[in-house]
C-alpha cells in the first residue's frame, strides 16, 4: 500500500472517527461465489425443451461445456409420471437437475374419480350442475343434477347371526341399495394437463353407513386410458431425446 497522506473532515460537534482500510488486489475485487445451479421443473416436456435449446442456440464448444452427454443421465420413473434430466453428474458445483412431469388435469382431480373421496349426493348434484361443460350429453347432465338432488334410495339390510357349540360365530350385517340413478354417466374431459379430452364412463358406488349413503365416483376406462396415454407420452418424449442426444443414458426405474 502506497504512503499517503488522508484528510477527514467530520462534521460539526464530533471529536472522534473511526477509519476502516481494506486493501484488495484489484480495483472492485468480488469474492468468489459457487456457481448458483440449476433447478427447474415443469410439465413432462421440461428435459427436451432444455436440450433443445441449449443444442440449437448455443454454439458447439459452449453445448459440449455445459452438456456433455457422457457426464449426463435420464431417470424414468413411470408410477411418479416423472422425466429428470442430471447434467454434470460428476461435479457438485456444476451439477443440474430438469424434473418434467406429468400432471392430472385439475379438472379431472375436482371429480375425485377413482378416488377415496364421498360426496353426499346434493353436493355432488350441485358440483355436476357447475361442470355441464365436460358432459357429452347436456339433457342427461340436466337429468342427473335432479336425481341427485331428490336422490331416493331403499336400503335392504339383512342381519345375521350364528353361534356353534364349538365357540366360532359369525354376524353379518348387508345392504342393498336400490335408487333413482343411472348405471353411469359420460364425461368428455381432459385426464392430464396440456392433454387432449378423453371419452370416460364413470359409475357410481354408494357406501352405507346406517341410514346414510354417500357416493364414490368410478371410472376403469379412466385408470386404464391414463395409464396407456401415461405411457405413450413418455415414450413419445424419451424417442426424441434419444435423438437429440444418443449419449445420455437412459434408466428406467
Amino acid at each position: 500500500m502506497n504512503n499517503e497522506k488522508l484528510q477527514i473532515n467530520m462534521g460539526a460537534g464530533a471529536t472522534k472517527a473511526e477509519v476502516i482500510v481494506r486493501e484488495v488486489n484489484s480495483v472492485n475485487e468480488l469474492p468468489v461465489k459457487a456457481p448458483v445451479k440449476v433447478n427447474l421443473s415443469g410439465t413432462i416436456g421440461a428435459p427436451l425443451e432444455f436440450l433443445t435449446k441449449r443444442k440449437d442456440n448455443l454454439p458447439e464448444e459452449i453445448v459440449h461445456n455445459q452438456i456433455d452427454e457422457a457426464l449426463c443421465h435420464i431417470l424414468v420413473d413411470r408410477e411418479k409420471m416423472t422425466i429428470t434430466l442430471i447434467i454434470n453428474e460428476d461435479n457438485d458445483y456444476r451439477l443440474a437437475k430438469v424434473v418434467g412431469a406429468l400432471m392430472e388435469h385439475p379438472k379431472f382431480t375436482e371429480f375425485r374419480i377413482n378416488s377415496d373421496a364421498r360426496w353426499e349426493p346434493n353436493m355432488l348434484g350441485q358440483f355436476i350442475k357447475m361442470n355441464r361443460a365436460y358432459f357429452i350429453d347436456k339433457d342427461a347432465n340436466m337429468k342427473l343434477v335432479t336425481e341427485l338432488k331428490s336422490f331416493e334410495a331403499n336400503i335392504n339390510s339383512k342381519i345375521e347371526k350364528q353361534k356353534s357349540e364349538t365357540g366360532s360365530f359369525k354376524d353379518n350385517y348387508s345392504g342393498v341399495v336400490t335408487s333413482n340413478l343411472p348405471e353411469s354417466f359420460k364425461l368428455n374431459i381432459p385426464l392430464f394437463k396440456g392433454g387432449k379430452a378423453e371419452e370416460i364412463e364413470v359409475e357410481f358406488y354408494a357406501n352405507i353407513n346406517g341410514r346414510e349413503i354417500s357416493l364414490q365416483l368410478i371410472s376403469p376406462g379412466a385408470a386404464e386410458a391414463m395409464e396407456k396415454v401415461r405411457d405413450e407420452v413418455i415414450d413419445e418424449q424419451l424417442d426424441k431425446i434419444r435423438l437429440l442426444t444418443p449419449g445420455i443414458a437412459i434408466i428406467e426405474q
